[in-house]
């Protein structure tokens, strides 16, 4: 891990305060750079051999019934994500990424605010060629900066501990977490609430219905007669005349 001198002061600083050695502090930074400032799994003898820690107290050593230990690691871990995130303790350093991919440089500092500010500050960021990426755990929210073209995504259950570009003609961005290499794809897209929505489709046009025929009933009533007369002659039968009586009188 190449430090800067700042960085390099506070690792000592915390190995003397917290009375272990530097290069177990180094070791805890290294697994909280990679558990995103929450999390972190270590292996060390002098912090009680193979441990997990989580951000709000969760902490579990080799030695469990050894309660200094633990606070000791909870102490140590708190305060080196803290500087993680406000501090710049590296002057190059690289998360690990998935095999065959290309990692990014990790930068806590540096390159602006140019992801959406009700994310606050990321516990980590970086940038290779076009592209830029910020990750958020406590927001579950994963940034990335295309040809200045930012994307939020949701990160649903992934402590991200990687990202990385695959290399040839799509150039795919994927990241790892605790359940493998996913691609960035997979993951939901945030919408953005500034962003318009799109219209509504058009209402269906209907054309407008033929007015109904103009029926003169005088005309009607005058054909009723005729067909009577033509009854009356012997010309139309009872139910000829009924049947054409009742054509002629729907009409109205």
């Amino acid at each position: 891990m190449n430090l800067t001198p700042q960085g390099s002061q506070i690792i000592e600083e915390l190995a003397q305060r917290y009375q272990v050695s530097v290069d177990a502090v180094t070791t805890l930074l290294q697994a909280v750079i990679n558990g995103g400032g929450t999390m972190a799994q270590f292996s060390h003898p002098e912090l009680g051999g193979s441990g997990q820690w989580m951000q709000g107290g969760m902490t579990m050593v080799g030695d469990m019934f050894n309660q200094a230990l633990k606070a000791r690691v909870d102490g140590l871990c708190c305060e080196l994500a803290q500087a993680a995130a406000n501090t710049t303790l590296f002057a190059q350093a690289e998360w690990p990424a998935a095999p065959g991919a290309a990692s990014f440089n990790l930068s806590n500092a540096g390159g602006g605010h140019w992801w959406p500010g009700d994310l606050g500050m990321p516990a980590s960021s970086g940038a290779q060629n076009h592209v830029r990426y910020a990750v958020f755990p406590q927001e579950h929210r994963l940034a990335l900066d295309i040809d200045g073209r930012v994307t939020v995504y949701d990160t649903l259950n992934h402590e991200i501990w990687g990202v990385g570009q695959q290399q040839g003609s799509d150039a795919s961005l994927t990241f790892t977490s605790q359940w493998g290499t996913i691609r960035i794809a997979d993951l939901p897209v945030v919408p953005d609430p500034g962003a318009v929505p799109p219209p509504p489709p058009p209402a269906p046009s209907y054309a407008p219905a033929s007015p109904p025929p103009f029926v003169n009933e005088d005309d009607i009533f005058a054909k009723i007669e005729r067909l009577a007369e033509l009854k009356a002659k012997g010309i139309l039968s009872e139910e000829e005349f009924a049947a054409k009586k009742a054509e002629l009188l729907n009409r109205i």
